[in-house]
């Protein structure tokens, strides 16, 4: 099958990759002429494992097929994925501005019938937006159908080639199994291909990543209830995954969640129902729980050491908003590091991969260090922001010797209080030992 992939960022790349290492050439477009001439010399613009991989093997095969061209792709194409940004405008409802002209584009390059694939996260009923922008510039047949993407950041390679679901929003029964034909690949250990309405497809990426961030927002919460009774958030996660109706997944506390996804699809669920005068207490909640989070780390930095922080010196381990990513967006390091500064403090940061991501994001509000141990040389105390695994057994003796003091802010709770403590560091984790 040949497929266009209109936008080459996170969902676009590896949806184009994937869908090529099962045999489909794959038209990845974009209209950044230096992403794509980065693209076939073999350099990617995103961390994500796996994918480096996939995409080399795809484009040295020749079943991925990098341009700036539009008409290129659209008129070799059978399926038009798009892929394009919607990022969150001041209000929360998503920009619409980009897929708006690659629908025009789109349109104006048909030269038959066209499956157009809303594979972007948009607002519900935008199936009907899109058409709507499409329609003035062609008189080709096509439908505008709902496929939207389920990919965590770390490990979205794997989640595209073993889903647990797929998702298509369509009227049509032959559009449905054209898409059936594509994604059949993927789904051989039997995972369900769902098939639903435009819109319920639409609400279903929005109720999904909503609901996961209600659960890290409850945790969190829960967390800071937890430090004023003396309860244990380690000890109640683990009481609580052991029931079957809970499960085990987004339950632990932390430092806010962040990303491309959650903070986006709550705030852009927040705008439509807005539009409806509808009240959602809940998501509501839910936005606020996190903003308040994302300080919670900080506040705990001011109770040890005070208000004022001029001349003390913080190390940051993890800056990306979680593991296995180099996204900086709506990371919770991004608000603990301007609360610091705002009392005086200097940060030393290190992140294994989102060192020139976060260049991008922070600026040079901060030293940049090229190791862990690098990070803590001198700082007055250690806050861990981001649970990559490499953090998760250092040389502690190392650590006590490097730091000026031997403190540790643990915002993933990675380590045990009690073996800190033993260790001779004073210890603060996230909703553990009544700990301030």
């Amino acid at each position: 099958m040949k497929v266009a992939v209109i936008g080459t960022g996170y969902v676009g790349l590896v949806a184009g990759a994937c869908f090529a290492d099962t045999g489909n050439t794959v038209y990845c477009v974009d209209n950044d002429i230096s992403k794509i001439e980065s693209l076939k010399n073999g350099v990617i613009p995103i961390y994500e494992p796996g994918l480096d991989t996939l995409v080399k093997r795809g484009y040295t095969e020749g079943r991925m097929i990098f341009t700036t061209v539009v008409a290129e792709a659209v008129q070799a194409a059978e399926i038009i994925f798009m892929a394009v940004g919607t990022p969150p405008l001041p209000n929360g409802e998503p920009d619409l501005q980009y897929l708006k002209s690659a629908s025009e584009e789109v349109a104006r390059a048909m030269n038959g019938y066209k499956v157009i694939v809303n594979k972007s996260t948009v607002p519900i009923g935008s199936h009907r937006v899109v058409a709507d922008w499409m329609t003035p510039f062609t008189k080709q047949p096509f439908d505008v159908i709902s496929n939207p993407e389920f990919l965590k950041e770390g490990s979205a390679v794997d989640d595209f080639l073993k889903p647990d679901r797929v998702v298509i929003g369509t009227e049509k029964e032959e559009v449905y199994q054209k898409m059936v034909d594509l994604y059949s690949p993927f789904v051989r250990q039997g995972n369900p291909i769902i098939w639903m309405d435009p819109v319920s497809a639409e609400m279903t990426k929005y109720a999904c990543n909503a609901f996961l961030a209600t659960r890290i927002s409850f945790m969190n919460e829960l967390s800071v209830l937890c430090e004023k009774v003396g309860g244990d958030i380690e000890m109640i996660r683990k009481g609580m995954a052991t029931d079957q109706r809970i499960g085990k997944h987004f339950l632990y506390a932390g430092v806010g969640y962040g990303g491309s996804c959650f903070p986006k699809d709550v705030q852009a669920l927040m705008a439509t129902a807005r539009r409806e005068e509808i009240t959602m207490a809940v998501v509501n909640s839910v936005e606020e729980a996190n903003y308040r989070q994302k300080k919670r780390l900080a506040q705990k930095v001011f109770s040890h050491f005070g208000a004022n922080l001029k001349g003390k010196t913080f190390a940051l381990w993890g800056l990306a908003f979680k593991p296995n990513t180099d996204d900086m967006r709506e990371a919770p390091a991004i608000t603990i590091i301007n609360e610091l500064r705002k009392a005086g403090a200097q940060i030393k940061g290190f992140d294994p991969v989102a060192t020139e991501t976060a260049r991008a994001a922070i600026g040079s509000e901060i030293t940049y260090c090229s190791s862990a141990f690098q990070a803590i040389e001198g700082a007055d105390a250690l806050l861990i922001v981001t649970e990559w695994n490499e953090f998760r057994h250092p040389d502690f003796a190392r650590m006590k010797k490097d730091l000026k003091n031997p403190v540790i802010f643990d915002g993933r709770n990675i380590y045990n209080p009690e073996e800190m403590n033993k260790l001779g560091f004073t210890y603060y984790g996230i909703g553990r030992g009544g700990k301030v």
